[in-house]
């Protein structure tokens, strides 16, 4: 936790479109909330940005980038007062790994000012994220039918290469996850909580 702020613990979860993310939280969620912590989640904001007429997906722009960026950290400060645990799905680097990726889609080139603006807006934020999970890609896997999805192959591959390159880039640590290591990451995640919250090791969770 950085000096000074007083914020809830912090997991994330960043990749590309249906991956699991949200499944992944959902379960986490729950397994938290056994252990009487006050859990908060701040959900992707693509459906929002859609719905007031930004451009999202393989059309990203950078207002829509900077909209959902900024939306997010928003979102994410209004549980700091009453969260013990927050869960984050699409941190707001993921914003940034989807615009590179629709800038290269469209065979673009970005403005490199505004491009370091949002670079500087997700390296200085997610110095508030304790613990970042990034989900891989597998193909086999089809795409959620709950919400619109775009199911743009080549986009969707652009994507999840573009948000790896953001973190490395970056240097934001992340700890991959599989399509078939959910319970492996619920039990590393929730002994992480755990034992930030007593600062004690905790043999069963």
């Amino acid at each position: 936790m950085v000096s000074g702020v007083e914020r809830p613990l912090t997991i994330a979860v960043t990749g590309a479109h249906s991956t699991g993310k949200s499944t992944f939280l959902a379960r986490l969620a729950h397994r938290l909330r056994q252990h009487d912590l006050e859990v908060a989640t701040v959900a992707d904001l693509g459906e929002q940005a859609q719905q007031i007429g930004l451009p999202i997906l393989h059309s990203h722009t950078y207002t829509s980038t900077l909209w959902i960026m900024t939306r997010g950290i928003s979102n994410e400060l209004a549980t700091w007062p009453h969260a013990d645990v927050l869960l984050v799905d699409r941190p707001v680097p993921d914003a940034l790994g989807y615009y590179l990726a629709a800038l290269i889609y469209r065979g673009e080139t970005p403005d490199p000012t505004l491009l370091g603006h949002l670079r500087t807006l997700a390296a200085q934020h997610s110095m508030h994220y304790d613990l970042i999970f990034r989900t891989e890609l597998d193909h086999t896997v089809p795409l959620g039918t709950n919400k619109a999805r775009d199911d743009n192959i080549r986009y969707r591959r652009l994507a999840d290469h573009h948000i790896a390159t953001v973190l490395h880039d970056l240097g934001i640590g992340y700890e991959l996850l599989a399509i078939d290591g959910h319970d492996t990451a619920i039990t590393r995640a929730t002994a992480f909580t755990l034992t930030q919250h007593t600062g004690d090791d905790l043999a069963t969770i």
